[in-house]
């Protein structure tokens, strides 16, 4: 039972995570739109801070969706299937999605965290190093490879049900 609190406060966490992103983005956006029509001065900040928090929402969330097996799915055929049937192609989806989590998102995005770190690409405005902003791709890929383990052995031990 220790490790279903261990995945349970994962999610916890990157639900407060999300929430605070989405307050940010908010936030950034009002005032951007009170800059512009009230204020009469327009804050390029504003926009690329807007930018790289909708990178980090989108990233992350796929990732606490994943976790709470919330993911978009087209189900038409799966719920024809048997439930052993159901079983075996929800075990066979996780083991792709582990993949992809780690020959794209992992692999593929420490390789452009350290591309970007190493040749000092900073961002246009606020100056911050890209490979900072690009950390949320492997972040999440491991997120998603470690949920995608834990739904496996659920699945096994028919702990999860669909």
């Amino acid at each position: 039972m220790k490790i279903d609190t261990f995945f349970k406060r994962i999610e916890v966490t990157m639900a407060k995570i999300l929430v605070v992103i989405f307050g940010l983005l908010v936030l950034d956006v009002l005032w951007q739109v009170f800059s512009r029509y009230v204020l009469k001065a327009s804050f390029s900040f504003t926009e690329e801070f807007a930018r790289f928090s909708l990178i980090w929402l989108s990233i992350l969330g796929a990732a606490y969706l994943n976790a709470k097996r919330e993911h978009l799915s087209m189900d038409f055929l799966y719920r024809k299937w048997s439930k052993e049937t159901q079983r075996k192609a929800s075990i066979a989806i996780e083991v792709l999605v582990f993949l992809f989590a780690a020959v794209v998102m992992v692999v593929g995005g420490f390789n452009l965290v350290y591309i970007t770190l190493h040749l000092n690409q900073l961002s246009g405005t606020l100056r911050i190093p890209l490979g900072y902003i690009y950390m949320i791709l492997p972040i999440s890929g491991l997120i998603i490879m470690m949920f995608s383990v834990y739904h496996i052995s659920g699945l096994l031990n028919h702990k999860i049900r669909d």
